[in-house]
């Protein structure tokens, strides 16, 4: 074997190496191991719980619930760009009230390639203990509930945030009339598919 053949044969094993090196491809089983195991809970706490809002009569026809697979691509980094005043919205709801809710700020992100941004509310007066995330897409009213769906998001103080939209849950009243539940405001209306989190129920 001539000098110039052993390297290239050395070129060639040193590049093999270099593209099996570096870190490790990220292990997400522990997040998708976390959410499942939140469904299952939710499904429990459904099924049994007095507090529960299925009525008992369509308990077998609407559980378990139905999601889209969970899917990592779906957790976007978003900033939030607090309002100055809080501006005060009144939100139609599923039974015809008015609710009075407060814009917190705005969710500015990209997803699916595209920035966007979601409005994030807290009911007027109340203290940021959590952010109340309403939205619409394009699989409202197909796959997903067609009142829209929630995202609950705890404050941070940085403003930055991980928008996880496989924890998308659908309002009380997509499983009993009864219940009380917002609209999205148009502002909240994304113009795409977000096929993860919660679909129709007894879809």
């Amino acid at each position: 074997m001539s000098t110039f053949q052993r390297l290239v044969i050395a070129l060639a094993l040193a590049t093999a190496a270099a593209c099996t090196s570096g870190p490790p491809p990220p292990d997400d089983s522990a997040y998708l191991a976390d959410v499942a195991g939140a469904r299952a809970q939710k499904d429990q706490f459904f099924l049994s719980s007095p507090e529960s809002p299925v009525p008992p009569a369509q308990k077998a026809a609407l559980l378990p619930l139905d999601y889209y697979p969970i899917d990592p691509a779906f957790i976007v980094p978003a900033a939030l760009r607090l309002s100055e005043d809080r501006p005060v919205f009144e939100m139609p709801t599923s039974t015809g009230v008015l609710r009075r809710m407060e814009l917190v700020g705005v969710l500015e992100f990209r997803l699916a390639g595209q920035q966007r941004s979601l409005g994030a509310f807290v009911e007027e007066g109340a203290r940021i203990n959590q952010l109340f995330v309403p939205f619409a897409d394009h699989t409202t009213g197909i796959d997903t509930y067609a009142a829209g769906r929630y995202l609950d998001i705890l404050p941070t103080a940085t403003g930055l945030y991980n928008v996880d939209f496989n924890r998308a849950y659908n309002p009380y009243c997509a499983y009993n009339e009864e219940y009380d539940c917002p609209y999205p405001p148009p502002s909240n209306r994304l113009d795409m598919a977000v096929q993860a989190g919660e679909k129709s129920p007894g879809a």
